[in-house]
């Protein structure tokens, strides 16, 4: 088990990758916080967890409220003694479809907003209680680093905080604590990207059928990331067996770019 007796903290656990992020980490021996404002979902995924063997915990948390946070990870130090692992996967709230040059400045800024808020609150946490060792992650999409139409402030919000995750892990490399970041292309069995999908396919005058077609016709695998794909990553990401990586983007987007 890559993750043998690792304690690791999710926020956005309920959702769609931060609950294949979880099953995946559960499942390669690590004590999974599942962290996210609505407790009948976090509840559900644990019982999940725990009914395939795993070992998961519920805390009701907001990624928005550094308080909050921090009283979170204290409560996992007390228990735990430490926390290996923490992994913002919520979502930035991004709204897409329209040009630039058509969008209010709310609307283009809020998912950068988000995206730097919660990522700076739960990120900078998770350093301070780390103390020696650990790795923070984070999740963004291809979108970081090449530019699409109608994405809003999407790719903006992404590009963001891949410069975030580099500065932060120059800042406490010397401690021992990694950050890495994975950029996706989009797993299409998750019901975001299946909604955004849908919505520039219609924008595009394609079918979904011929969306998807097009779109993995790019990569160079033909196919995008499935979300259990994205979670081992992760895995593989917050093992030990990269313990030499760090302030590095991860290419999980099947070809879509190259490095």
């Amino acid at each position: 088990m890559l993750l043998k007796d690792k304690v690791a903290i999710i926020y956005g656990a309920a959702g769609a990758v931060g609950g294949a992020v979880s099953l995946a980490f559960a499942a390669e021996g690590a004590k999974v916080y599942l962290a996210g404002r609505t407790e009948a979902t976090l509840q559900a995924m644990a019982a999940k967890i725990k009914e395939d063997g795993g070992k998961a915990e519920v805390i009701v948390s907001d990624a928005f409220d550094k308080g909050v946070v921090e009283r979170g990870l204290q409560r996992i130090v007390e228990t735990e003694g430490r926390i290996d692992i923490s992994f913002n996967l919520i979502s930035t709230d991004d709204i897409q479809g329209k040009l630039l040059t058509e969008m209010d400045a709310g609307d283009f800024l809020q998912p950068i907003h988000k995206a730097m808020n919660s990522h700076f609150i739960t990120a900078t946490a998770a350093a301070r209680v780390m103390k020696t060792s650990g790795v923070i992650l984070a999740l963004t999409a291809n979108a970081a680093k090449r530019p699409y139409p109608t994405l809003g402030g999407f790719g903006v919000a992404c590009a963001a905080i891949e410069g975030f995750c580099r500065q932060l892990a120059f800042e406490v490399g010397e401690r021992g604590i990694r950050v890495v970041c994975l950029r996706s292309a989009g797993s299409p069995d998750s019901p975001g990207v299946d909604e955004v999908f849908n919505l520039h396919a219609g924008n595009a005058g394609l079918s979904r059928e011929e969306f998807d077609r097009n779109f993995a016709a790019d990569t160079m695998l033909k196919r995008l990331p499935l979300l259990r794909e994205v979670a081992d990553a992760a895995v593989l990401m917050a093992s030990d067996k990269a313990g030499v990586v760090t302030a590095a983007v991860l290419n999980v987007t099947c070809g879509e770019l190259a490095d």
